[in-house]
Order: C-alpha cells, then structure tokens, then sequence
C-alpha cells in the first residue's frame, strides 16, 4: 500500500469502531440442501430496488446463504432481511479490482455500516500477474483486518479465468495468509466456475479457509457438482430455477 494510502486507511479503519457489530453468521450449508449453499445474487448495473426487494422475498422463502448485491442496496437489504437468518453480502473492487486499496476499504467500510455481513472483494489481478505480491498481501491484510475488526467475513474474489494456474495458487495463498474466510473463483465478467477450479483453490487453502464458486452456475447437477469438489458457497443469479432443478432432481 502507498505510502499516502496510509492516512485515509487509519482512518477508514477507525470508523469500524461504531459499526454495528451485530452480524448474522452463515452457519454451515446443510448437507444435500442446496439452497443452504447458495448466495442469491443481483449485481446487474440496471438493477432496480423492486428487484432487489423480490431477491430478498426469494432468499427468505427458500432460505439461501444471502443475498449478495452492489453496495447501494446493501441498507435496503439488511432492513429487510433483519431477523431471517439471510445474510447479506455487498462486493468491493468489483468486478474489475483494479480501484486503489483505499477505494476497496471505503467500500468495505461503507457496506459493512450499512449492515453487510460478508464483502467479496476482487484481488489487484494486474499487481498479482507482475508479481508484486507486496501489494496484494497489503491489501488483503488490511480488508480482512476491517471486516473482522466489524465482526464480518470477507470472501477474495481470484478470477480465475484471467489466471494461470501458477497465479492461482498465488492468489489463494495469498488469500488465506492475509485471513480472508473465502476464496472465490470469479465475478462471472471474465468467466465462470469449472470443477477444475474448486478442485484447485481447495487443494490449496485446505480446510480451514472457504471455497464460492460463481458464475455460470445454471443447474442443480453442475452446482452439486461443484459442492463435490470442495465449494462451500455457491454464488447464483439463477438461485431459484436451480433449487426447482434440486427438487426434480435435474
């Protein structure tokens, strides 16, 4: 992190002291349930409040993981999932993670103030790709350090499809080192989740550290497919028609 970063960083991070501490934990998915894995998601540039209030109507009736949602709409989500057990989760550096990592902070701070539970956040793919590994571990230090010191958990979002397979391990690595609760394959922008890819970042992170598979997850047999591999938490737009396909067996 630059030597300037540092100030608005010390003071970004003072802010968590009056956020609510008051999380909702995700408790672990329940084995052959998929909606317990999933996080119903809407991060479409177009999306309107009716929407997001009918994503958190579905999360409710079929009592997903979250819902995960661009940072405005974080306050509306928490209102109304309040005393549900639906956590919600906002992103930070999306999709690109190419914003600076005060920028990242203040997104977290910002979602994790209005009531997220979980920030997925975008590595600094180009820094990664360099080899400045300085960078990227600083950077996930220092917003793992700011969703626990909120009482949040924060998923790295490794973008797999951009990556070879040495600098998907690195991410992982690097991931895990700095605290991060999850790993994650993708935003779904460049790509989606491949059980190569679960297989992979499981292999690396082992058992303590959790592994999202995002983007392109359209049915019931390629999501248990991905449990199977390792993936702990399934990122959906289609949450419900999957579901639909569970209990049809599709």
């Amino acid at each position: 992190m630059d030597e300037a970063e540092r100030s608005p960083v010390v003071e970004l991070l003072q802010r968590l002291a009056y956020a609510s501490a008051r999380r909702r934990v995700v408790p672990a998915p329940e084995e052959g349930v998929l909606a317990s894995y999933v996080d119903h998601t809407l991060l479409r540039a177009d999306a309107t409040p009716e929407q997001i209030e009918r994503l958190c109507a579905e999360a409710i009736e079929h009592a997903f993981a979250a819902v995960c949602v661009n940072g405005l709409y974080v306050r509306r989500c928490a209102r109304v999932l309040e005393g549900t057990g639906v956590a919600v989760c906002s992103v930070a550096g999306f999709p690109l993670g190419a914003s600076t990592s005060t920028t990242k902070l203040f997104e977290t701070v910002r979602a994790l103030e209005d009531g997220a539970d979980e920030v997925d956040v975008v590595i600094a793919l180009g820094p990664l790709r360099a080899g400045d590994e300085a960078h990227v571990a600083s950077e996930l230090d220092t917003l793992a350090r700011a969703c626990h010191a909120a009482g949040g958990r924060i998923k790295a979002i490794c973008e797999c499809a951009l990556l070879d397979e040495a600098h998907k391990v690195l991410a992982a690595e690097l991931a895990r080192d700095a605290g991060c609760d999850f790993v994650k394959t993708s935003t779904g922008h460049a790509g989606g989740a491949t059980i190569e890819d679960v297989v992979l970042l499981r292999r690396t992170v082992g058992e303590g550290v959790g592994v999202k598979a995002a983007g392109g997850i359209r049915d019931a047999a390629f999501a248990r497919a991905l449990i199977a591999a390792g993936a702990e938490r399934l990122g959906c737009s289609s949450s419900v028609a999957l579901v639909a396909g569970e209990a049809k067996g599709g």
